[in-house]
């Protein structure tokens, strides 16, 4: 403990006496200093013992005296030291009143007793305190770096929560809680998760002060750009030295740790790289080899394949448009934890379906492709609802902002129906086309089982497919546009009744002699045989197509 008025009252060789505020002694002491200035208090600091011999002070006068300690009291001066049998054989008894009144501790120095021995012994007491706190600093630095090396984070978290005499909490990428010492304190993390993912907006290394129940220290670990995770340590009271020696040393070692799971992390990604290579090439019996007890699991239970990469302009016009916008639908409440990405959207993608499955206890694969994200997640489990989350949020969230900023920062996420090893292959292909309907539709996020459950008209909606269109049919507008016939609308009645003549002339009002007259037209003028069903296939998609544009 640092020094106190009552260890320097208690010091034998300086024989201090107290003559007021003899219930204040407990109050540290941070500096010894002598002025003998009337005015001492623009360089005091807080906390000092000041000593005097009131070579320039009325001490016999009430109003000086009261004047004077009211000041010293108001800048934080904890304790005030008069010699006597210098100037006054003994303390003015106003200088005692004056102390009384403000609560001031007042010190009687004996004429034998120098200040240099009350500011050394203040000094070294200080020295000792320093001293003992970076023993048990490096005390604990030693606990906290065994606890690490034998029960990995949690040990090194239950130390350090003894250390402080709090508790500490460990947040992982997404901000979720992975761990805590003690057990009861998982609440009270879960707490601050909102002042975490403030924390996490801000470049690494950083820190913030929680008020509130506890005083919270948050701490955010890693060396990149974004913080890999994040340390809260809760207390009663602000830190003392020995303390602050301990955060620091489990602040180091989680960085330490942290890195090393980055490292790891990447060496899983490239041996992840390899199974999924082996899948689409199908090797599944590779891939199982190398995949071994890590993504093992994954392997033998359906799983889901999802590719996610940045939108492209076409998105962005497709809003503008107005075209295939979804609403989207109330998040649930583990989606408002998600973390703010923008600027990287296919990692904080990553960092989501690790975080969730990690979790669930469940496997995952995550593989970076060029400007894609490749992930293989079990159907059904966490990573995949997160997943569905994550698409919901950046929806909501960005939908104010989506017209001014246009879609450069998004993702477009295509996800396959549930496969297994031998059709991979095949999964990748439907996530492949459910992205391109993303793309094409302005959404975030399309399952496969959509498109399958769904009409094909929607896939009609595109710019290629509507020049195709109007290709086709723009020579048999032109004749209707002449006033000699009308051939689109009989065409569309013929297609729609399966080439039946009698129901179709029936449908439009007219002979089937003058049907028959109009289809031979329809043949002539666009040069093809109705007879071919290839044909008829293209006409019908393509009066559908430039139907569905409003034409």
């Amino acid at each position: 403990m640092p020094p106190t008025l009552a260890s320097l009252v208690h010091h034998s060789a300086l024989k201090l006496t107290v003559r007021a505020g003899e219930d204040r002694l407990d109050v540290p002491v941070r500096w010894a200093h002598v002025s003998e200035l009337a005015d001492p208090v623009p360089y005091m600091e807080g906390g000092e013992l000041l000593l005097i011999t009131a070579l320039k002070l009325d001490a016999e006068d009430r109003d000086v005296m009261r004047r004077y300690v009211k000041r010293l009291s108001g800048a934080g001066v904890v304790g005030l030291g008069f010699a006597v049998g210098v100037n006054y054989e003994e303390i003015p008894k106003a200088l005692v009143e004056a102390a009384e009144k403000e609560g001031l501790p007042l010190l009687e120095v004996p004429r034998k007793t120098p200040f240099l021995a009350i500011s050394k012994a203040v000094s070294a007491a200080i020295a000792a305190d320093q001293y003992r706190a970076v023993t048990a600093g490096f005390a604990a630095q030693r606990e906290l770096t065994r606890q690490a090396l034998t029960d990995g984070p949690e040990g090194l978290l239950a130390a350090l929560a003894g250390q402080v005499d709090g508790w500490a909490a460990l947040y992982d990428a997404s901000g979720a809680v992975v761990a805590t010492a003690p057990d009861w304190a998982g609440r009270r993390a879960a707490r601050i998760t909102p002042d975490v993912e403030r924390l996490r907006e801000r470049p690494a290394p950083a820190s913030s002060v929680v008020a509130g129940e506890d005083r919270v220290e948050l701490h955010s670990l890693g060396t990149g750009r974004r913080p890999r995770a994040a340390l809260a340590v809760g207390t009663a009271a602000a830190l003392g030295t020995a303390e602050r020696y301990a955060v620091h040393s489990a602040i180091a070692l989680l960085t330490l740790t942290t890195e090393r799971s980055r490292a790891l992390h990447a060496a899983e990604q490239r041996i992840g790289a390899a199974v999924l290579r082996m899948l689409l090439a199908g090797e599944p019996d590779h891939a199982r080899a190398v995949a071994g007890d890590l993504y093992g699991r994954l392997l033998d239970a359906p799983f889901r394949l999802i590719i996610a990469e940045p939108a492209s302009g076409s998105a962005a016009r497709a809003h503008a448009d107005g075209r295939a916008r979804v609403a989207p639908a109330a998040p649930s409440p583990a989606a408002l934890a998600l973390p703010d990405v923008t600027g990287d959207p296919l990692g904080g993608l990553a960092e989501v379906v690790e975080s969730a499955a990690a979790r669930s206890g469940e496997a995952v694969l995550a593989v970076p492709d060029g400007e894609r994200l490749v992930v293989l997640a079990v159907d059904g489990g966490a990573a995949v609802r997160a997943c569905g989350d994550y698409a919901v949020v950046l929806e909501a969230a960005r939908a104010a902002q989506r017209e001014q900023r246009g879609d450069e920062d998004e993702l477009v996420v295509g996800l396959s129906a549930p496969s297994g090893p031998i059709a991979a292959r095949a999964a990748y292909k439907q996530a492949e086309q459910a992205l391109s309907v993303a793309r094409r539709r302005g959404r975030f996020l399309v399952e496969h089982e959509e498109l399958a459950a769904g009409s094909v008209l929607p896939l009609l909606a595109d710019d290629a497919v509507r020049a195709f269109a109007d290709g086709l049919l723009r020579a048999l507008y032109e004749h209707d546009a002449t006033g000699r016939g009308d051939l689109v609308a009989s065409l569309r009645a013929w297609l729609s009744r399966h080439g039946q003549w009698d129901a179709a002339a029936a449908d439009l009002g007219v002979h089937r002699h003058t049907l028959r007259y109009r289809m031979r037209r329809v043949e002539e003028i666009l040069g093809r045989s109705l007879d071919d069903p290839d044909v008829r296939m293209e006409l019908w998609l393509a009066l559908k197509a430039t139907a569905a544009a409003g034409e």
